[in-house]
């Protein structure tokens, strides 16, 4: 079976998250989306809460399942024997630090990291444009799945910040 892990904050989760979670389910038999947990950051959406927007927004992708993690990516791979990271590039500054990222990862492991590129569409979003954004009241409709968009107005509604 060939399993692939796309890690990441997912602070929400974007439609351009959305984007290479379609494109590497059609390549791997299995995909995990793995929300990886930093107690230095503090999120806009509980991990929790990460976890059920991207379930809901790839519901639709059977043979992706979504699963936290705290501590080195490798690791997560060892312990599940994926062989494959996953990443999406937006532009060439993510792959200054992806690329040393992706060596140490091989080096440590063995575990490859294949880079796919964003969509031009996406090339610009990020999850902290869209929250900034939507903070200031611009419209992201656009930018994010349906769930994923009513559940940021409402946290940006409800946070007294």
């Amino acid at each position: 079976m060939r399993r692939a892990v796309c890690p990441g904050s997912y602070d929400p989760p974007t439609n351009g998250h959305l984007d290479i979670l379609e494109r590497a389910a059609d390549v791997f038999d299995e995909v995990v989306v793995a929300v990886l947990i930093n107690k230095n950051k503090r999120g806009l959406f509980t991990v929790d809460e990460r976890m059920e927007m991207l379930a809901e927004a790839a519901a639709h992708l059977p043979n992706v399942r979504i699963d936290s993690w705290h501590g080195l990516l490798v690791e997560y791979c060892r312990q599940h024997d994926i062989k494959a990271i996953v990443k999406g590039l937006r532009a060439i500054s993510d792959f200054d630090y992806e690329l040393q990222m992706a060596q140490m990862n091989q080096q440590l492991t063995g575990v490859e990291t294949l880079f796919m590129p964003t969509k031009p569409l996406n090339s610009f979003l990020s999850s902290s444009l869209v929250k900034e954004v939507a903070t200031y009241g611009g419209d992201v409709a656009h930018l994010l799945p349906e769930t994923v968009h009513r559940r940021l107005l409402t946290r940006i509604a409800d946070d007294p910040s």
